[in-house]
């Protein structure tokens, strides 16, 4: 099977958000996703995106997706965070994965980024496997912190 790995267009937003919309389903969050078709044109394709999208296109249809933008580390300096990584599910084990994560690493090296960094379930086996097979350590003794908009505004309403 061919398949071609490239930067996103404002035009892939429809296919992402429905790939956005099956890891939701994928994770056990169906109702989670709040981001819309027009957030995802809007804050990737402007001035300062906030975001960067990499595709994998099969048959001119994207089957699966890369989101990563930039952090900074007080330790390391300039570091890429991959926020999600998504195969449509009838599209896995064909390299799709392998091939989009390989993308990401080659960016993060033209960007001179000391640290790439991710967050993967502790469930999702297969993911953790190709993970450490190409060398990322998956951290057992760190918790994600998220604070959500409701928190957000739970908290500056008691300072």
């Amino acid at each position: 099977m061919s398949f071609t790995i490239r930067k996103a267009e404002k035009e892939d937003m429809p296919q992402v958000l429905l790939l956005i919309n099956q890891l939701a389903h994928f994770e056990n969050e169906p109702d989670a996703v709040e981001v819309t078709l027009k957030d995802l044109e809007n804050d990737g394709f402007n001035e300062s995106p906030a975001f960067m999208c990499f595709v994998a296109e099969v048959n001119n249809k994207v089957e699966g997706i890369a989101i990563v933008f930039n952090r900074f580390s007080t330790w390391k300096g300039k570091i890429l965070h991959l926020e999600d990584l998504i195969v449509n599910e009838s599209m896995r084990g064909l390299g799709l994965g392998t091939a989009l994560l390989d993308e990401v690493i080659k960016y993060g090296h033209q960007l001179g980024v000391k640290r790439i960094n991710w967050e993967v379930l502790n469930w999702n086996k297969p993911a953790i496997a190709l993970y450490e097979k190409k060398g990322a350590r998956v951290l057992q003794d760190w918790c994600v912190v998220h604070l959500s908009e409701e928190g957000i505004n739970d908290y500056i309403a008691n300072l």
